[in-house]
């Protein structure tokens, strides 16, 4: 693994956005990676790591129950953009295959159960994102996650 100061994932992913409080907030039952459509401006602002995934969410369509949406990913304007820049805040389609579609809705409908983004990473020049299918961890839950890191942090440091 390299470490240069575009934050390499491995060889051929360059990290853009992490979403660290998801794995305090939630327990990840399920990793997808997903492709996204963005417009020019929107790759430009990526590369250029202008983009915040805290507040994002997935969820399929309402009118086709095949199509898997990302919102409130906050993707800044393009300071060089002109009239035809984009919305920073506007829904994104996820590009995935159908039978992931499918178990992932599968997945979902149970109680309990959400999308959410944990990474947008870039990889050959494709802006990728990787979501997981998560259950919401209650307050005690979240004491004992503390709990079991400091235990393997002072575990390491023996």
């Amino acid at each position: 693994m390299k470490h240069l100061s575009n934050a390499l994932i491995n060889d051929n992913k360059i990290l853009v956005a992490n979403n660290k409080k998801a794995r305090y907030n939630y327990d990840i039952l399920e990793i997808y990676e997903a492709g996204i459509i963005l417009t020019g401006t929107e790759v430009k602002s990526i590369r250029s790591k202008k983009c915040s995934i805290d507040e994002g969410y997935a969820s399929f369509d309402s009118k086709n129950s095949h199509e898997l949406f990302l919102f409130n990913v906050n993707i800044q304007e393009y300071s060089f953009g002109n009239r035809e820049n984009h919305i920073p805040k506007r829904k994104r389609k996820l590009l995935l295959h159908l039978h992931e579609l499918i178990q992932i809705k599968k997945k979902v409908e149970q109680k309990g159960m959400s999308i959410i983004p944990l990474k947008i990473y870039l990889t050959h020049g494709i802006a990728k994102v990787e979501i997981a299918v998560v259950k919401g961890r209650k307050e005690y839950d979240k004491r004992e996650y503390i709990k079991s890191k400091d235990i393997k942090r002072e575990q390491r440091n023996e």
